[in-house]
C-alpha cells in the first residue's frame, strides 16, 4: 500500500506578523503591532541597462540598488477604561511626526506560523488615518519606508527560535 502524498496548500496573506522595537538597539523589546487588516511588503531592486557591444545584441542588466517599503492597514486599538492607545500604534504615530533619529522605527516582520520568511530593518513612518462613515472602524494606513537594508533574519517564531 502506498503512502498518501500530502498536498501543498496555499499560504494566506494573514500569515504576516509585524513587530516594532519599543526598546533600544542594544536591548530590543519587540512588541506586536495588533490590528493589522492588510499587509503589503515590497523590496524593489533598481536595475540599470548594462548592455554593450560585446553581448552580440543581447541586453545586459545590473542590479545597482534596492529599496523596501511596507504598507499596512491597522484597526486602531485603545484601552477604553484608561483612554490610552496601544503603545505600538502610538510609537508609529509619534515617529511619523518626528525628525532626525526619532523619525525612524526598528521593525521586523515574519511568518507567524514559523516558516522561514522573516525580515528586519529601520524605516520612516507615514501615518494616514482612513476616516470614513459613522459605521466605520478607526483605521490607519501605515507606510514604512526603509532606510538602509531590509535583512532576512531567522524567524523568531520558528521552532527553536528566540
Amino acid at each position: 500500500m502506498s503512502t498518501p502524498v500530502e498536498p501543498d496548500v496555499t499560504a494566506l496573506a494573514r500569515r504576516w506578523r509585524l513587530e516594532v522595537n519599543t526598546g533600544t538597539a542594544a536591548a530590543p523589546a519587540w512588541a506586536l503591532c495588533p490590528g493589522v487588516t492588510e499587509f503589503q511588503p515590497a523590496a524593489e531592486p533598481n536595475i540599470e541597462d548594462s548592455s554593450d557591444y560585446d553581448s552580440d545584441g543581447w541586453a545586459g542588466n545590473t542590479k545597482t540598488g534596492q529599496s523596501w517599503e511596507l504598507s499596512a492597514t491597522i484597526n486602531r486599538k485603545v484601552k477604553e477604561s484608561t483612554k490610552v492607545y496601544n503603545p505600538v500604534h502610538e510609537a508609529l504615530r509619534l515617529a511619523s511626526f518626528a525628525y532626525g533619529a526619532a523619525s525612524y522605527v526598528h521593525v521586523r516582520y515574519m511568518d507567524r506560523s514559523g516558516l522561514p520568511e522573516a525580515y528586519e530593518g529601520r524605516a520612516l513612518v507615514t501615518w494616514a488615518p482612513s476616516g470614513g462613515e459613522y459605521t466605520a472602524l478607526d483605521q490607519v494606513e501605515v507606510t514604512l519606508t526603509g532606510n538602509g537594508a531590509l535583512l532576512p533574519i531567522e524567524n523568531p517564531l520558528a521552532e527553536g527560535g528566540a
